[in-house]
């Protein structure tokens, strides 16, 4: 269960100055250790996910013992034990140890305990009830090092309680499995995970999207996706994707490369929608306006691979949408056809490169003209059509000269 020495503590914290907190809590006669993903992700070597703590103080004694240590809290969710940190500008989330007095499957109802196990009892899978101190010594209560090590991905205790106690859980298991497991997915899991589905229906759906999001990110997403699917998983909240291997080939061209709005674009692929799905997927996962917009923009305007090698053409596209959608439509196109152009990562750095076309004249340009408040916006309309027109080449003066007497500015 506890594993001296264990991890390397260099590996999960980079900033020396969080150990400050480990001081302040045994001053005043508590515990404070690292729980969660960060501890298991630096077991299997892998930085990024955010550090969190936990402790057997209640919410109340830990803020009464950072206030008589000059440490700054912050209440981030006292209900639920957790309270923020300020060290170094950066807040930490401590949470108090618990255990579930009651449970709907959406939220949970909680009493503060100072047992560690017990605290590990209430948590999801066995290689996220894994704690480390300051030293790097490892407390495992339900054998998730060996999990992690073996590639299992499974509930702690019974896990169709795990799941009842919280439906979203489902989603977890599977976003997991896809970071983490190897193999089949765990019987036990995928039974409980099944027999729950249909309560998905029961969450709030911006919990689905989060997770779903997350999950299209993971390294075996595809494969992950297409269990789901066999299983009717998400059959109640959202239709069959029907692009496995377009997604399959998105997912290989990045081939981990950092590239913004990816989730989403990982999602219009598996699916493909038109302009009707596109707009149901939006209204159902909650998508902002500026998702759902780019949503429909993916849907609606065609864009052959061939024409993003025209500079002139991705500069008239970019003036309408924007570099980011061009960056998009490149790799669309190259997702749907499976197919690449040669040189597909130098066509993506020279869009990149390219300098959006602004139009040069604005309301107080025509102002030094005459031209009333309300003529202002139609010749606007008027000369940006021109400039556009003119492949962005026109310029100011060239604008201005042929519509007033005399040029602006002399």
């Amino acid at each position: 269960m506890i594993r001296d020495n264990y991890l390397n503590i260099k590996t999960l914290v980079k900033n020396r100055k969080i150990f400050r907190l480990f001081k302040v809590v045994a001053k005043h006669g508590g515990v404070l250790r690292f729980v969660g993903g960060a501890v298991r992700d630096a077991l299997k070597g892998i930085e990024g996910s955010d550090i969190d703590f936990a402790t057997d103080l209640s919410p109340d004694e830990l803020v009464e013992a950072c206030n008589e240590e000059g440490l700054k809290t912050v209440a981030i969710g006292i209900k639920f034990g957790t309270v923020g940190v300020i060290i170094d500008d950066k807040l930490l989330e401590v949470t108090s140890l618990r255990k579930d007095i009651k449970t709907d499957g959406r939220h949970a109802e909680v009493e503060f305990t100072d047992n560690w196990e017990e605290d590990a009892s209430r948590r999801d899978l066995t290689i996220n009830a894994v704690y480390a101190d300051e030293k790097g010594n490892v407390f495992d209560y339900y054998n998730g090092i060996e999990d992690l090590e073996k590639g299992r991905v499974r509930f702690i205790g019974s896990a169709d309680k795990r799941v009842k106690e919280d439906f979203l859980r489902i989603l977890r298991f599977f976003r997991f499995y896809s970071m983490y497991g190897s193999g089949e997915p765990d019987k036990k899991a995928l039974t409980a995970c099944c027999a729950n589905s249909e309560s998905l229906k029961k969450l709030p759906m911006e919990r689905i999207r989060e997770e779903l999001l997350k999950l299209l990110l993971t390294p075996k997403a595809v494969q992950t996706l297409k269990i789901m699917q066999e299983n009717n998983i998400l059959s109640y909240v959202l239709p069959d994707g029907k692009y496995f291997d377009n997604l399959d080939f998105l997912k290989k061209l990045f081939n981990g490369r950092l590239l913004e709005s990816k989730a989403l674009l990982y999602l219009f692929i598996l699916y493909q929608p038109n302009l009707s799905l596109a707009e149901s997927l939006a209204s159902r996962l909650k998508f902002s306006k500026k998702e759902k917009q780019k949503f429909i923009n993916w849907t609606t305007v065609n864009v052959e691979l061939k024409d993003l090698t025209n500079k002139t053409y991705v500069k008239h596209l970019m003036y309408e949408y924007g570099k980011e959608f061009c960056l998009e439509e490149l790799l669309i196109s190259a997702a749907k056809k499976q197919e690449l152009l040669p040189d597909f990562w130098n066509i993506y750095e020279q869009i990149t490169n390219i300098v959006p076309p602004v139009f040069p004249i604005r309301g107080k340009d025509l102002l030094e003209f005459g031209l009333e408040n309300s003529q202002i916006g139609k010749m606007l309309k008027i000369l940006e059509k021109k400039w556009v027109d003119s492949d962005f080449l026109l310029t100011k003066e060239e604008l201005l000269q042929p519509q007033f007497s005399k040029v602006s500015g002399e």
